[in-house]
């Protein structure tokens, strides 16, 4: 059970690192902003404290080092540097890779001499590394008393949770007294040894302010009653009656305490004896005050209502089974509209209004927000721009999009390309930028948006822009183009997605190997995603990436070709037009038609697909875009909107061009999903090639 707790504390220690490396980030920006330095503090807190509770004693007592330079700062003894800033960085790293080392041993060289570079930068006594307990923040001069009351859950065991281990914590910060109560442990043959049902009430007389109690309890306080009170003293020193500290604790209230002691009735009764209010008044007033306790008690019980963390591979498993919801749903419409019977027609229009909205949920509970690779991203750019000797600015924006967790996984590779690329060969140095006019730092934005059932990320830098003649000229000498070509922008911006293109001079360890555009094309489509480039010589460029928000269930538009049915990804589609025989004669050959006065060229999938079949006079036209260019497909019939559940191809059909998968229609028959960008390429190199 234990190596379920450790791969808990796994889980949550990445979150908390992240945390930490971006509230690091912000930090360098804002040196005096408390309020990140307290993040960092409780992050390195909760994963020390953790560490030690789950069997990371490696963990732990390197945190313990870097947490006490973070609480010097919080307590205004210490500032923060660049230097600090880095350690803590490598720091995180180092935590990152002892989380898959043995959690037990000594600490290897690597992470004695960061806690050496740390120890080094304490002032004056606290070099030594020792307990921060001892080193009270500024505005605790005097020792204060608190009461405490912590009270577990039953569960707190099984959580992998020793609570002794908090009491040995507080213990640290002061003189501590600590009273068990354990009028709830039963007899011994009721006792259950899994289940916490002892509490503790505590009195901590300490200098170190509420704050560092409250961060003890900080790993479980989501499973604990824990109170922390400041214990007032009387005006003249006098010490308190037994019965009003019972009081103060909740132990006793207030009125059953008055009506033992016979001192006086209630406040009600006395009101009511005195004829200054009516029973009727007491009463109302009295059930007002009910009604506003439990609308408080409703309100904090939604607030902590948290997040639960499943396992992703449930949420594949369930995703799977809302698609296979969907198939069948498909079928039973597909039945009802063939037999014609009211109350089946009835049912099976409820169970797609159900399935849709169970499929929406589904994909939602999968979703995540793209801010959270985004911020991985700024670390990046920090140490790669040093690296590089630039100055380099990182804009964000867009962080709220949501993506589908799969898709947003096999995205981060190709994005550290893109960044990594836009660094070393867009942006240039800044004492170039200032011999132009331009700024000293360069700005890079990473921005994130949806548009229809798609998501557009876009890589912007203000730097140099694609050299098009230095490009063309390094595809004629690999032979990829005639010495004579004719090629416009955007043919000679998709040439640098060959593999082993590279303009570099020089190889280093960033670029200049001719390895990665290739590679982040190939993971784009992968994905069912497009990508395309925009450049402007001495002004920059810009990388738009689409991709779609699901790789599991999709919309698209059913087309019928021959006997034989075919979807195109909704998204893709812009509009659906009659295709005539009387317009094809007006082409003169020519496969392209008039729309709204613009020439759109378009393909026959009977070409392709059935070239032995007849085709029918009065044709379809479906109208897609392809990198900013309005293309035609025609059909024989257009059946209309379907939901498809996207089934991965057997090995013989992967490298089918122009298919990106399969579904599985209403009636069993299987439906190949196509991708219209493949399609026109395809096309485009047959004409090339004849």
């Amino acid at each position: 059970m234990m190596d379920q707790f450790q791969e808990t504390f796994r889980e949550e220690a990445y979150e908390n690192l992240a945390l930490l490396e971006s509230a690091l980030l912000e930090l360098e920006d804002e040196p005096e902003n408390l309020e990140l330095v307290g993040a960092i503090f409780r992050a390195l807190h909760t994963i020390k404290g953790s560490g030690a509770m789950f069997g990371f004693e490696r963990i732990a007592a390197f945190t313990h080092d870097i947490e006490t330079a973070f609480d010097l700062v919080r307590g205004g003894r210490m500032r923060v540097s660049a230097e600090l800033i880095d350690l803590t960085l490598k720091a995180r790293d180092r935590i990152r890779s002892l989380l898959e080392e043995e959690p037990t041993g000594t600490l290897d060289p690597e992470t004695r001499q960061l806690v050496e570079g740390f120890r080094r930068l304490l002032p004056g006594d606290d070099q030594r590394g020792g307990p921060v307990a001892e080193a009270p923040p500024e505005h605790c001069t005097e020792p204060v008393a608190y009461r405490i009351r912590f009270a577990p859950h039953p569960g707190l065991f099984l959580s992998g949770t020793n609570p002794v281990l908090l009491l040995k914590e507080l213990e640290e910060l002061g003189k501590l007294t600590v009273t068990a109560n354990t009028d709830q442990v039963g007899l011994l043959d009721e006792i259950d040894p899994e289940l916490c049902a002892t509490s503790w009430d505590m009195v901590l007389v300490t200098d170190r302010g509420m704050e560092a109690i409250e961060d003890v309890f900080l790993f479980v306080d989501d499973q604990s009653e824990v109170r922390i009170q400041p214990i007032e003293t009387e005006p003249d020193g006098a010490a308190k009656r037994l019965g009003d500290i019972l009081v103060e604790r909740g132990d006793v209230d207030q009125n059953q305490l008055e009506a033992l002691l016979g001192e006086r009735k209630m406040v009600g009764e006395i009101l009511m004896e005195s004829g200054l209010v009516s029973r009727q008044k007491v009463e109302s007033a009295l059930a007002e005050q009910q009604q506003v306790k439990e609308i408080a008690r409703d309100h904090s019980q939604r607030e902590s209502q948290g997040s639960l963390r499943v396992p992703s591979e449930r949420l594949d498993h369930l995703v799977n089974l809302v698609g296979e919801q969907v198939t069948v749903q498909a079928r039973l419409a597909q039945l009802a509209l063939s037999l014609k019977i009211p109350a089946l027609s009835a049912i099976s229009e409820e169970v797609a209004r159900l399935t849709g909205e169970l499929r929406e949920s589904s994909l939602k509970i999968r979703m995540l927000r793209i801010g959270s690779t985004f911020s991985n991203f700024k670390r990046l750019v920090r140490d790669l721009s040093r690296e590089l000797g630039k100055e380099i600015e990182l804009v964000t924006s867009g962080e709220e999009t949501e993506l589908d967790k799969t898709v947003l996984e096999k995205l981060n590779d190709p994005l550290v390309h893109l960044i990594r690329n836009s660094m070393d060969h867009g942006i240039e140095a800044p004492e170039r930028r200032e011999a132009q006019g331009k700024p000293r730092c360069g700005r890079l934005l990473l921005a994130a948006a949806h548009s229809g059932d798609s998501v557009h990320i876009t890589i912007t830098d203000d730097g140099a822009g694609l050299d098009t003649a230095a490009i063309l000229a390094k595809a004629q000498e690999k032979g990829l183009v005639g010495q004579n070509a004719q090629l416009s922008e955007k043919e000679i911006y998709s040439l640098i997605f060959h593999p082993g293109f590279s303009t570099a001079k020089a190889v280093t360890n960033i670029s200049g190997r001719g390895v990665g555009m290739d590679v982040v094309k190939r993971h784009i489509e992968d994905l069912r995603g497009t990508i395309d480039i925009r450049s402007e010589r001495g002004q920059g460029t810009t990388i738009t990436v689409r991709i779609p928000l699901t790789l599991a269930i999709i919309e698209s538009l059913l087309v019928r070709v021959a006997r034989e049915h075919y979807l195109f990804p909704l998204g893709a589609v812009h509009e659906c037009m009659f295709l005539t025989s009387e317009t094809v004669a007006n082409a003169h050959g020519r496969q392209v038609v008039s729309l709204r006065d613009k020439i759109v060229p378009y393909i026959r999938l009977r070409d392709r697909f059935a070239p032995a079949e007849r085709r029918p006079s009065l044709e379809q036209l479906v109208i897609t875009e392809i990198d900013g260019e309005k293309v035609g497909f025609v059909v024989d019939h257009v059946v209309g909107h379907h939901q498809s559940v996207i089934k991965s191809l057997g090995p013989a059909y992967r490298k089918v061009e122009g298919v990106s998968g399969a579904t599985i229609l209403g009636d069993g028959t299987v439906a190949l999903i196509l991708d219209p960008s493949k399609l026109y390429q395809a096309e485009q190199l047959q004409e090339k090639a004849a």
